[in-house]
């Protein structure tokens, strides 16, 4: 009996490379890092050589693109950003941390980590779980206690006069575009960008936290494991700096 599969291997098997950019009037926004990022992810993936698409048709448009790439594919879409996006944004949202089971130190050689693969399931099953428990979104812990990113996003925080997000690298979890141009402009409001792994302790205790990502660009943390946290007054400062 012949078996007819009515979804590409791509879909079927997580077998390609994705990129989530917010698309302004002006274009998509930091569409070199994105672009770069999507090269870096299919390389790992042992996919064809990226070749960048024209993007010039959606100059003037406003919303979500989304560029696909995998063996057999390229596509771009645009969609609305959804409501949820610009609620958290100006809302904040309730986090929930979660150990990934994984470590620092040791990962599969084949892990895909820091890549931005269609294998998402697990990504979205983590804010279904959140969801359950009365919360918006989760941060992923490593299993010594280092806090590594959200299952959609990089985690910053403010620490004195310090903007710190997570060192891809060593932790090791997706680069984070919004966040590494967040930091890249923080010393024009004053403030002084540091890459380091932190504690779930000492995460609390930062003056502020956000989940980084390039459609929400901040969503400040406004509970953590149930706690309340005072809203920031940075968090509508750096939205502008980011140009949100």
């Amino acid at each position: 009996m012949n078996e007819q599969i009515l979804v590409s291997p791509a879909d079927l098997l997580g077998d390609g490379v994705f990129e989530t950019l917010h698309l302004r009037p002006s274009g998509p926004w930091l569409l070199a890092e994105h672009l770069a990022r999507l090269t870096r992810s299919a390389a790992l993936l042992d996919l064809p050589v990226f070749e960048p698409p024209d993007l010039s048709r959606f100059i003037g448009q406003v919303g979500a693109m989304r560029i696909i790439y995998t063996r057999n594919l390229l596509h771009v879409g645009v969609t609305e950003i959804p409501a949820q996006v610009l609620r958290e944004r100006h809302d904040g949202i309730r986090v929930l941390s979660a150990d990934l089971g994984v470590t620092v130190t040791r990962r599969p050689p084949w892990s895909l980590s820091a890549a931005k693969s269609l294998s998402y399931a697990s990504n979205f099953a983590a804010r279904r779980w959140a969801a359950r428990h009365q919360a918006d979104d989760v941060v992923w812990l490593s299993s010594e206690g280092y806090v590594l990113e959200g299952p959609t996003s990089s985690v910053v925080w403010l620490a004195g006069d310090e903007l710190c997000t997570v060192p891809w690298e060593q932790a090791p979890i997706l680069p984070g575009i919004t966040a590494a141009h967040l930091l890249s402009l923080a010393p024009t409001v004053g403030l002084r960008p540091v890459e380091r792994m932190v504690t779930l302790p000492e995460l609390a205790a930062a003056d502020a936290i956000w989940l980084a990502s390039s459609l929400r660009g901040l969503a400040e943390v406004v509970a953590l494991d149930g706690e309340a946290r005072e809203r920031s007054p940075w968090t509508p400062r750096l939205l502008t700096l980011l140009g949100f």
